[in-house]
């Protein structure tokens, strides 16, 4: 990321104990932990202002675990590191819901759990390995061996733990307990470290900070060269139609392995997101946020085939810029040579359902050294 001359001819120079980079769902709790837990004084300073990027673009889907089935976390990353993710989904929406429940903002919440869907008969039988693997593991699930929405799908996983939210204004509500001053509009172009003493250089002030954490998901290559081939920007769109007088799908809807998502909005509106799987030469690895009109057109096709009660017309369109690992677990550490930099980047799409247990770690790992465990960055070594 670049600033002018002429943007920062008015610089100052500003000493800051912790800074945080990023204003998202990962920045503002980063933030919260850091005052709360550590006794820092912290300042978060945002290239537009909170919640503006992918934390308050996405579909609200706080769906427990990774972007992949559960028995096939099991196979990639092992069992133990499974579990331990799982349990980290759990743990983020505690705090979300304590947040929600101690907050000065009204954030909506649906306890509605989520459904998962086959819309092929294999993917049916991933669902099923999938299922059994989460029932060895005690985890609160149920399979249905058909399609319990009867529109088409195969078969389906109930969570009934998960939940849809208001993500934006989950943000907010963040943001206004953490204790952090906000410094907005103010984009950072370079980091430096000499010593104990970390500089930061953004269009308004030049900082310098004891601790810097970045949460700045997709646009991390921009910010480093560290993040380059560790953290994809990839797109992700949605669209929402006018108030309808019925709820299509009861839960927050996921299906084709995730890459298709669907509920109803807190104002009776269809919300539809997905569809970049088919042109990922277009999503992939860009930040540019615009909509791709053929993803578009592939939306409007599945809401008519899978939801043909939805009449109302979209009202709609947007999308937002996901940071994906490269692994698939979020990343958490310090800047190699920087070990006052850290970073909790790369939620691959599900920061609703990692960010606040995996940016705990990382506030801890950049304080006290503390590893990180399952989303610890050292494992890319």
């Amino acid at each position: 990321m670049t600033v002018s001359h002429w943007q920062r001819a008015e610089q100052q120079e500003r000493k800051v104990d912790f800074l945080v980079v990023g204003a998202g769902l990962a920045g503002c709790s980063a933030a919260y932990f850091a005052k709360e837990l550590h006794k820092r004084e912290v300042v978060i300073t945002e290239a537009r202002d909170v919640a503006l990027g992918a934390s308050g673009r996405n579909a609200g889907f706080m769906i427990s675990g990774l972007d992949t089935y559960y028995h096939r976390a099991i196979e990639e990353y092992g069992h133990d590191v499974a579990r331990e993710v799982w349990g980290m989904s759990l743990l983020s929406f505690s705090h979300w819901r304590s947040f929600i429940d101690s907050g000065p903002i009204d954030v909506p919440l649906d306890d509605c759990g989520s459904l998962l869907l086959a819309e092929t008969q294999a993917e049916a039988q991933e669902l099923e390995l999938a299922a059994r693997a989460l029932d060895a593991d005690k985890i609160d699930i149920e399979y249905y061996s058909r399609d319990p929405l009867q529109r088409g799908y195969h078969a389906a996983i109930e969570q009934p733990l998960d939940a849809g939210v208001q993500p934006y204004l989950l943000v907010k509500s963040i943001m206004a307990q953490c204790g952090a001053e906000l410094i907005a509009n103010n984009e950072m172009y370079r980091l430096e470290q000499e010593g104990d003493c970390v500089r930061v250089y953004t269009r308004k002030f030049i900082f310098k900070a004891q601790y810097v954490l970045l949460c700045t998901n997709a646009f991390s290559p921009l910010i480093d060269p560290y993040f380059i081939g560790k953290v994809a920007p990839t797109r992700a769109q949605c669209l929402v139609t006018e108030p309808i007088d019925h709820v299509p799908v009861p839960y927050c809807g996921y299906s084709d392995y995730g890459y298709m998502y669907y509920r109803s909005t807190f104002d009776g509106r269809f919300l539809l997101g997905g569809g970049r799987q088919h042109f990922r030469e277009d999503e992939g690895d860009t930040t540019e946020d615009r909509v791709n009109p053929k993803v578009q057109a592939y939306l409007d096709d599945y809401l008519r085939k899978y939801f043909p009660d939805v009449k109302a017309p979209v009202a709609h369109r947007w999308s937002g810029i996901m940071g994906f690992s490269c692994d698939g677990l979020p990343l958490v550490g310090t800047l190699p040579g920087r070990p006052r930099i850290g970073f909790a980047v790369g939620f691959t799409g599900h920061g609703l359902a990692l960010a606040g247990a995996t940016v705990e770690r990382a506030v801890d790992k950049l304080i006290t050294g503390r590893h990180a465990g399952a989303v610890d960055a050292s494992r890319l070594s």
